[in-house]
């Protein structure tokens, strides 16, 4: 299982997506995910059977309806978003990149269950019943964990995926943690869109009438 390009290529964006606006991004989001959701959600027949059942419990549309969220936490200052907001936005984002690993492993189920060397050195191993556990129940910071170390994900996705994980993690925490700012949440909502896109672009389609757009 490698995050290989396939034969034939997306278009290469024009713009940096660190330098779209927000609204812009969101959008992108949007799209890719509601094509994403419209073909793997059907894709018996196309995927293995065990990704296809994986695909057929899922939740995509979730992943959708979560990316229109996103626009709740545009505003402009980005300062202006409370705390509260800050913690829900935040969140948002962790689920997304969440279901978009969860997407990723499920399409190369095969190849995941049969990492046997990788999987036991993370928590997708269970030592007790010494069988894997498969990717659809697996939190966020073993998914981050195992791609990590099967190497599935570039260090920039590894990076804004552990920033997410540490920075949602605020809404289960008494104490005090760090949240960071508006303007650093819209900067990872921009850099989730390069992860977005990448994830999208690697995984396998019967051709590319068939595979998600962003515009």
């Amino acid at each position: 299982m490698t995050k290989t390009l396939p034969k034939w290529m997306f278009p290469v964006p024009a713009v940096d997506d660190l330098d779209r606006p927000l609204d812009d991004v969101i959008s992108r989001i949007e799209k890719l995910n509601e094509g994403l959701r419209r073909f793997w959600s059907e894709a018996s027949g196309w995927a293995p059977d065990g990704a296809a059942a994986l695909m057929t419990k899922s939740r995509l549309d979730w992943q959708v309806s979560l990316s229109r969220s996103l626009r709740h936490w545009d505003c402009d200052p980005p300062e202006d978003l409370e705390e509260g907001d800050l913690i829900l936005g935040w969140t948002n984002l962790g689920s997304l990149i969440e279901g978009t690993i969860k997407l990723f492993l499920a399409v190369h189920y095969d190849s995941y269950k049969n990492d046997i060397s990788t999987l036991k050195k993370t928590k997708a191993w269970h030592k007790t019943k010494e069988k894997l556990l498969d990717p659809d129940g697996l939190a966020l910071d073993t998914l981050i964990d195992y791609v990590q170390k099967a190497d599935l994900f570039t260090t920039e996705e590894i990076d804004l995926c552990k920033l997410v994980q540490s920075r949602r993690n605020a809404i289960h925490a008494f104490k005090d943690r760090p949240i960071d700012t508006g303007l650093e949440l819209h900067m990872a909502i921009k850099k989730y869109l390069s992860m977005l896109r990448s994830t999208a672009q690697t995984l396998p389609y019967p051709d590319d009438v068939c595979a998600p757009r962003e515009t």
